[in-house]
């Protein structure tokens, strides 16, 4: 169940803006250069310190005519019942990692998702990108 602080505009603004300050301080501590599992796991225990509730490596369910079916599609993390977010430590984002944040926002139903690539020299600048789905516009301002 979605928290209702994060329920709207403002909210998950305000969620995108913690979960950024995460990556922030893993890329400060660690740099570039390094694998995703890396910075996998200490999101993890960065995410834990700010005490934001979330899943790591989340299975997402395909339901399709009636059928639950298992497409090995996992979400590096799904953050506050709401926000999908997926890792990456690539010298490029591709179409294809932004085509992978695009499938687990619609599966998910989730408003927004946020792509963070680690191998960059500036994360804050180059790293993070936030992508909206339709849902968004429904969403109150506050």
């Amino acid at each position: 169940m979605v928290r209702k602080k994060y329920s709207s505009k403002q909210g998950l603004q305000d969620l995108i803006y913690q979960v950024n300050g995460a990556a922030i301080e893993v890329h400060k501590s660690l740099g570039p250069g390094l694998l995703e599992s890396v910075y996998h796991r200490c999101m993890k225990h960065e995410l834990k310190l700010r005490k934001i509730r979330f899943i790591s490596e989340l299975i997402i369910p395909i339901e399709y005519k009636g059928e639950n079916l298992d497409a090995e599609l996992r979400c590096d993390f799904f953050i506050e019942d709401i926000l999908p977010v997926e890792l990456k430590a690539v010298e490029y984002i591709l179409p294809v990692h932004e085509a992978q944040i695009i499938t687990y926002m619609k599966l998910l139903e989730s408003p927004e998702g946020l792509l963070i690539n680690f191998n960059v020299t500036n994360i804050f600048k180059e790293g993070q990108k936030t992508y909206v789905s339709e849902l968004y516009r429904n969403l109150p301002e506050y």
